[in-house]
């Protein structure tokens, strides 16, 4: 007896009108508008009871036959998808207490179930009695790697397990979600518990409007503000942790002293007090070490790089190492330049790290002649958005077009857009959510609600197209945009271009579903490159006031400062990588060296200036601590590699050709963002390619030694 799926469906659509919860909905767009904390917790155990059912079916009936497996658990799938990933969303989105509180609460049981889900015995028994019987031949090669991944998603979860090993897996599974939790909350809390508030105008000095209006924005919407409204020219000046306030502060204050205390804690956050994440980053790590030794394996990054695209931490190593060999001699060279700059400039102390930052950008205005604040106003958000869309018009095919009456959104900034392809047909929809908003929100992407497989259980269902949530950090209005936020508007829709672009029917492999990790972000760095191709760059520039497009001198300036200090930032990457590999390998958790012993040895040979004394900038580490990167934040330098080789076929077939631009663009299309992890990330990248990747093209294009 097989489980009546069509009669599922129709219950869940009926229910769909029967309920209030738009958590429980399960057509049309998150109901962004509606969702409120108290939907959380009773929709998560409604959907949850409905998936349990759906696993315990195909636990009494299925075969060893494709869709016996794959179509309830596809329903699974978007069912939780519904439910939960709005939640996820919101929570990254429109953070607060009470929907903390809630996403907190909930998540456990979605971390019980995934466990429960994953550690389906009859499950996994069917998925090898598949792999083993006569009807795997009859798979194509993307339903193949869908059984072999999820049967070894299984085998990770530990499925291989029983009896206290299994309950003690479960227990460290649960623990790591709670712990990893906890330490994202601290990072937010410290950032948010942290300001300088500047009254006097001498001690503003050097700060660039930009900067000035939004700390004095931040400071009318703090509670320090009092009836005399802050202003750009007169403050008071509000500076935080945020990094469209951290980063440009650190490069234009003049107050030294200054310097020091926001530079002092930011390496500090969340190291110290109420919200120190020490103690947990090395429950964190000695967890995860405990959970591999349960698995069989030596240290938690064999397990981390069983799904990658590397090898082994070996084949990392190697490759972090060339990279260090060609970047050294060149960030000897920038420290010694800002050196002599500061010196001649009056500086009669060392240099310290708050110095850096500030004395590089004034190298590079007086090596190129120009200053962030000089470009931004040619870069004005609708017009960067315009340009944009035409690449990706020019490049793949497809319009963006605004729709903003024809979805729920969650905040009044927020933009949807109708994505369409070639044929004219709807493809995606996109939300945008631009402005910086540091209470609450975090930068990033999210790809919702892939193409669901058309099995004929639901051959009467509407196709729904992905859905693409961008949020990207733009600093606030009148939204004039820095060169560095442009690029990071273009690497964030690179993420995206492979959710909206997919050809793949089968949700495990749709997307970015599938795709190993260390290979997830070419699209979004081969993005980048874009942005210094001239006449895209020109296509998106216009003065604000004058409607001029950026000068052809400021171009060139711009473009010869693509490489200003390219060793010294690929050491900065290197040693994240390097301490992430090593405290997943090397560093015992139960032993005398502390994280930071850890790193100051990486600094050792990957920074030319001495660690900082007090740097506890592990403690704010998400991305390998509360993220997806635990032994695998070597995977950024991986995939620019593998983005610039991508790139140098559009440099071999001519930049200034629009025909071969096209032609390439369209394979590239064809390749890397639509096959999703239907194959293994070298086939796709040779299908592009025509061969394996090389570094060559990366090291060129930073002017690094080979």
């Amino acid at each position: 007896m097989r489980c009546n799926f069509e009669n599922l469906s129709r219950m869940e659509s009926l229910m769909d009108h029967a309920t209030d919860n738009p958590l429980l909905a399960t057509t049309g767009l998150p109901q962004f508008d509606r969702i409120t904390c108290q939907h959380v917790v009773p929709a998560v155990k409604t959907t949850l009871a409905r998936c349990e059912e759906i696993v315990a079916a195909v636990e009494q009936t299925a075969g060893p036959r494709w869709d016996d497996i794959f179509a309830p658990l596809d329903r699974l799938g978007q069912l939780l998808e519904h439910t939960w990933s709005p939640v996820g969303h919101l929570f990254a989105v429109q953070n607060s207490a009470d929907l903390r509180g809630a996403y907190e609460t909930a998540l456990p049981e979605i971390v019980e179930f995934g466990l429960r889900a994953r550690q389906s015995e009859p499950i996994y028994k069917a998925l090898k009695g598949l792999r083993e019987s006569a009807a795997w031949e009859d798979l194509d090669s993307a339903q193949q790697r869908i059984v072999e991944q999820r049967i070894l998603g299984a085998e990770l979860a530990g499925i291989g397990l029983t009896g206290d090993k299994r309950k003690r897996f479960n227990e460290i599974a649960r623990e790591l979600s709670q712990i990893s939790t906890q330490f994202s909350n601290h990072v937010l809390d410290a950032t948010k518990a942290f300001a300088l508030v500047i009254n006097d105008p001498a001690d503003a000095d050097g700060l660039p409007l930009s900067l000035r209006r939004l700390a004095a924005q931040s400071y009318n919407d703090s509670k320090d503000a009092d009836a005399a409204a802050a202003t750009a020219d007169n403050g008071p000046w509000r500076i935080t942790l945020d990094s469209p306030s951290f980063v440009p502060f650190m490069q234009h204050s003049r107050n030294r002293g200054l310097r020091e205390e926001v530079y002092r804690a930011f390496v500090t956050r969340a190291s110290s007090g109420e919200f120190d994440n020490t103690a947990l980053c090395r429950s964190i790590l000695a967890l995860r070490k405990e959970l591999a030794g349960l698995l069989g394996y030596n240290n938690y990054a064999e397990v981390s790089l069983a799904e990658k695209m590397a090898t082994d931490a070996a084949a990392v190593l190697d490759m972090l190492e060339r990279l260090r060999a060609a970047s050294w001699d060149s960030a000897v060279q920038d420290l010694e330049d800002i050196r002599q700059l500061a010196k001649a400039s009056g500086e009669t102390e060392p240099l310290q790290h708050w110095d850096i930052a500030f004395w590089a950008e004034r190298l590079r205005e007086q090596q190129y002649s120009f200053t962030d604040e000089e470009v931004r106003p040619y870069f004005p958000h609708e017009r960067v958005l315009e340009g944009l869309f035409n690449l990706l018009e020019n490049l793949f095919g497809i319009r963006v077009v605004a729709a903003n009456d024809d979805a729920p959104r969650w905040h009044k900034d927020v933009s949807y857009f109708k994505v369409y392809g070639e044929d004219g047909a709807q493809i995606a929809g996109l939300y945008y959510d631009p402005y910086s908003r540091p209470a609450e929100k975090r930068g990033g992407v999210d790809g919702r609600l892939p193409r669901p497989a058309t099995y004929r259980w639901r051959a009467a269902t509407a196709r729904r197209p992905p859905l693409l949530q961008l949020y990207s950090p733009a600093d606030g209005k009148p939204s004039l945009m820095t060169f560095r936020e442009v690029e990071t508007l273009f690497h964030e829709f690179g993420h995206g271009l492979q959710h909206i672009l997919t050809t793949v029917d089968y949700p495990d492999a749709a997307g970015i579903s599938g795709v190993e990790w260390d290979a997830v972000e070419l699209p979004s760095q081969f993005m980048e490159n874009w942005c210094y191709h001239r006449p895209v760059l020109m296509g998106m520039t216009a003065h604000f006031e004058t409607g001029e497009p950026l000068p052809e001198e400021l171009y060139q300036k711009l473009l010869a400062a693509r490489t200003y200090r390219a060793g010294s930032n690929f050491l900065r990457q290197l040693t994240f990588g390097l301490t992430d590999i090593l405290l997943h390998t090397e560093f015992d958790p139960n032993g005398d060296e502390s994280i930071f012993d850890v790193q100051r040895r990486v600094m050792e040979r990957t920074s030319v200036l001495p660690m900082f004394e007090a740097d506890r900038f592990l403690c704010a580490f998400s991305h390998i601590f509360a993220g997806g990167y635990a032994a695998g934040y070597y995977s950024y330098k991986w995939a620019e590699v593998l983005s610039a080789d991508a790139f140098s076929a559009f440099e071999e077939a001519g930049l200034d050709d629009e025909a071969a631009v096209r032609q390439t663009g369209r394979r590239f299309r064809d390749t890397v963002l639509s096959l999703g992890g239907s194959q293994h990330p070298l086939q796709v990248f040779a299908a592009f390619r025509g061969r394996e990747p090389s570094p060559e093209a990366l090291l060129r294009h930073n002017r690094l030694k080979s």
